[in-house]
């Protein structure tokens, strides 16, 4: 166990160093001037040289990138071009709600797509499994950012029961979070639910076939037990997976429902830095969610252990 874990945890190191530099590579190359953002367009040539002067704009390609990993290594990501402050401190600041967000969201998609999987498999070619399937694939076709701007029109307005924007702090006010958070978590767990939805069924229908299921049958077992205990117990590996898969997508998903619902997350601060030429903030979030999703799959890969023993021997 111990040995395995340390095998996937050599890959955040290589991984979060190809995808730093493929960022640092694209901002250095990419046509745009931060100076000259930060500065207007009224500034003079020589007030923007003396700009990208003191921001270490004007200097070549390999000693910047040795700057920044030298920082980076310390723990230090730079400042924000435009809050003048740290990078660590504008991503910590934002990084709850984005978190609070996606876990609420995950927790809808693994509460839809499950149960709603197994029903549809357990019920194949009925009535019930043809409306599983269609609402899956409607699930996938509509774009979150679209199904959080319905739920605006046609649930948030008309009833008043949630906020149509703006997040609510935890420990002020419990309720009201949750509240803030329903809808967007809810536009973005469901498109991902109909993922884990089809998943579920897949993995379950080929389980259902294997003799021992038919066995299990034969001698007696409630059909509750050999659904629970033989069938899904069998199918978790791909269920996992997917829901790993779903995690990441989620994270990045966050970034447009906290437009649409203008939720002070992680998402909404990379969309203001990109907008503005902010590299320092765009480098230090996009580190974040890469760091994330390294997490996310990491403990996949630890959960595979748990649902099959015989993975650790892997």
């Amino acid at each position: 166990m111990i040995i395995y874990t340390v095998r996937r945890l050599m890959a955040f190191v290589p991984t979060l160093f190809a995808i730093s530099f493929l960022v640092f590579s694209l901002l250095y190359f990419v046509p745009g001037d931060p100076a000259q953002m930060i500065l207007g367009v009224d500034a003079t040539p020589a007030a923007i040289a003396a700009l990208q002067e003191e921001m270490g704009l004007n200097e070549p390609f390999v000693p910047r990138l040795a700057k920044w990993y030298g920082r980076a290594l310390q723990g230090d990501f730079g400042r924000s071009y435009y809050l003048d402050r740290s990078v660590v401190e504008a991503i910590v600041e934002r990084v709850p709600v984005t978190l609070q967000l996606t876990g609420l969201a995950l927790v809808f998609a693994v509460l839809i797509g499950v149960p709603t999987g197994v029903l549809a498999a357990v019920r194949q070619s009925s009535w019930v499994d043809a409306l599983v399937m269609t609402g899956a694939m409607l699930g996938l076709a509509v774009p979150g950012f679209l199904l959080g701007l319905l739920m605006i029109f046609f649930i948030a307005l008309p009833t008043g029961w949630f906020p149509t924007g703006g997040h609510v702090p935890f420990f002020d006010d419990p309720f009201g979070n949750v509240r803030s958070l329903a809808l967007p978590a809810l536009s973005l767990g469901l498109a991902q639910g109909a993922l884990i939805a089809r998943m579920t069924r897949s993995s379950m229908l080929e389980v259902l076939r294997l003799d021992y299921v038919r066995t299990a049958r034969a001698k007696g077992l409630r059909e509750r037990v050999v659904v629970n205990r033989h069938v899904l117990a069998n199918s978790l590996i791909p269920i996992i997976t997917v829901i790993g898969i779903v995690a990441g997508v989620l994270l990045g998903g966050a970034i447009a429902i906290e437009t649409v619902f203008t939720l002070p997350g992680v998402g909404r601060l990379v969309i203001s830095a990109v907008k503005r030429r902010d590299y320092p903030l765009i480098q230090g979030v996009t580190l974040f969610i890469t760091f994330s999703y390294l997490t996310v799959n990491l403990v996949v890969d630890l959960l595979y252990v748990v649902a099959d023993p015989k993975v650790r021997y892997a």
